[in-house]
């Protein structure tokens, strides 16, 4: 049967629009917002995705205040018309292409599955500073298999609307509100965990190294990219500028310097040092403010009661809850991708943005021999 996308031109398969171009269940298309107030007082990740293979539709809102964390998830069977992007209390209004999007969530007007009422709600629009640029394609293999095959396009930009967080309401301005976006589509796992097979435990991964910098500054957005293997090959790199009249500078192989706290690997300070394609230097200071734990209510990473594409049942909607200083909370903290606020000066220039990263297990050029190893005091 036909869907409603199939009246448009857009086809890229010999299928209906209901199809995707692979039968792998990890196929999954979804966007990504980070908002934040640049004193770090509040921080919003957010996001929806679908699964097509899987019959799932999902979004979060993650929101850190202070060292209290709230969180709701959603998510409901995927239909026919993926031109509506809502789930549940959630939904994303495309109000310009690659410029301007709303994004609302009347999670707290509502029950969720315990009965409670959701501790977020919002009614958020987004505007690009700068044109949308795709980034580095990106791949991950386990043995042959690519377990990770995407590609992506990010922005920088500001946001106005309200935010509401456990009874407290905020005032989102754009001139003091910014954030990134991504949107991606491919092949990560998703859903329900798969069996693990032979490459997982004949040859099982000894660290994860990743780092993400999308930066706005007031003449040009920063997009970074580095992903390295435990002995520090790399294999994801990719660092732009992008300027408003569309042009985009590609820039040299990062040199990247992240200083941590001692006892931790949470980093406080990095510098990135680059060159233009005339060779010209090019060095970016960036210190972190507040963070988010992504792993700790927003759905990414293994092992978790909710993870993006997990059926959950229709009209699924779900709170909770961390304190990040909780003994049985704070262990877990180093174990996944964390979103920090990034404050950068670039030759006498201030930008804002996310410093996204992840040191797990061993990484040699960082000094951690194993998963337990941290920064020295």
């Amino acid at each position: 049967m036909p869907v409603p996308m199939d009246e448009f031109p857009v086809h890229q398969t010999p299928f209906s629009m209901r199809h995707v171009g692979t039968s792998d269940r990890n196929f999954y298309d979804r966007c990504y917002f980070n908002a934040f107030d640049p004193s770090g007082d509040v921080m919003l990740i957010t996001g929806a995705g679908i699964y097509p293979n899987l019959g799932v539709k999902d979004a979060y809102a993650l929101v850190r205040v202070g060292d209290e964390q709230y969180a709701v998830r959603m998510s409901d069977a995927l239909d026919d018309d993926r031109l509506n992007q809502k789930i549940g209390p959630y939904r994303i209004e495309v109000i310009e292409p690659l410029e301007k999007v709303r994004v609302i969530c009347d999670a707290d007007s509502g029950k969720d599955v315990d009965g409670g009422t959701p501790p977020i709600g919002f009614d958020l629009t987004w505007e690009g500073s700068f044109p949308a640029v795709d980034e580095a394609h990106h791949y991950i293999q386990t043995g042959p298999r690519n377990i990770l095959d995407t590609s992506r396009f990010a922005q920088v930009g500001s946001w106005s609307g309200t935010l509401r967080v456990a009874g407290q309401e905020y005032a989102v301005n754009p001139n003091t509100w910014l954030g990134s976006r991504d949107r991606s589509w491919g092949i990560r796992p998703v859903g329900e965990t798969e069996p693990t097979g032979r490459w997982a435990e004949d040859e099982p991964t000894q660290g994860m190294y990743w780092l993400y910098v999308p930066m706005r500054f007031d003449d040009h957005q920063l997009m970074v990219m580095v992903q390295e293997k435990p002995d520090g090959y790399r294999t994801l790199v990719d660092a732009t500028r992008t300027y408003a009249d569309g042009r985009v500078e590609q820039l040299s192989w990062p040199d990247v310097d992240i200083r941590y706290r001692p006892g931790t690997r949470m980093p406080v300070s990095a510098t990135l040092n680059l060159k233009d394609r005339s060779g010209k230097p090019i060095t970016y200071e960036i210190e972190t403010t507040t963070c988010a734990v992504l792993h700790l209510g927003a759905g990414y990473g293994a092992g978790l009661d909710w993870g993006h594409g997990m059926w959950k049942g229709r009209g699924w909607v779900h709170s909770t809850h961390f304190d990040l200083n909780d003994p049985e909370v704070a262990p877990k903290i180093p174990f996944g991708v964390i979103d920090h606020i990034g404050r950068a000066t670039c030759d006498g220039r201030t930008g804002y943005g996310l410093f996204e990263h992840a040191s797990i297990g061993r990484h040699d050029p960082s000094g951690f021999a194993d998963f337990l190893s941290v920064a020295a005091g």
